[in-house]
């Protein structure tokens, strides 16, 4: 019995310290010195990831086809007190995509982490898009969005927040040992990957 109430009291230590890991009340800066380049990242998911890594302690270069989104998006980080610059890019585009790397190089001396949010494909354009517009469409229907609520199984609809939080454990020294895996961020329902 006594061997069980150490056991049941290591893993409720370790589950608070995941738990205040992954809320941010522990974070370490596990990126410092890090430099990310995250593409589409003015808005939405790819602003979250920008965010996230920038406050894991990377230096981010975000982008985005439109120079007021650019400039919206690092005054906001900058006033959050994180290392962030921007540049227009259009992923489609091979010179935007060398200016983008060439920005972050010169910049910075090189890039560690990239992180693209849009699959760039002739005939469908970029992913980001398509699927940006369809979750819009999707979440101004509230009787769908409870409806998909009852079918999720931890009951809430995701953030870009959600997904910001694993792309900077996979970037960080914390996921050095995982290779070639899917993580999925989908509230528990089923995918098929």
């Amino acid at each position: 019995m006594r061997k069980l109430g150490l056991l049941l009291s290591r893993c409720a230590a370790a589950w608070k310290s995941v738990r205040m890991a992954s809320s941010g009340m522990a974070r370490r800066a596990p990126l410092t010195n890090k430099v990310a380049l995250v593409t589409a990242s003015t808005d939405g998911i790819g602003f979250a990831i920008a965010r996230r890594l920038a406050q894991d302690g990377a230096h981010v270069v975000i982008s985005s086809r439109k120079q007021q989104n650019v400039d919206r998006a690092v005054a906001t980080l900058k006033g959050e007190g994180l290392s962030v610059t921007g540049t227009v890019c259009h992923v489609g585009k091979a010179e935007d995509r060398e200016r983008l790397v060439a920005t972050a190089v010169k910049l910075h001396g090189g890039i560690d982490i990239l992180v693209s949010n849009a699959a760039v494909n002739p005939f469908f354009g970029s992913l980001m898009d398509v699927t940006e517009e369809v979750w819009d469409k999707l979440w101004m229907d509230k009787e769908r969005e409870e409806s998909i609520k009852e079918t999720i199984r931890i009951r809430r609809i995701g953030t870009p927040e959600d997904c910001a939080g694993i792309v900077s454990f996979m970037c960080s020294e914390d996921a050095s040992y995982i290779t070639g895996e899917t993580v999925v961020v989908a509230g528990g329902i089923p995918s098929r990957l």
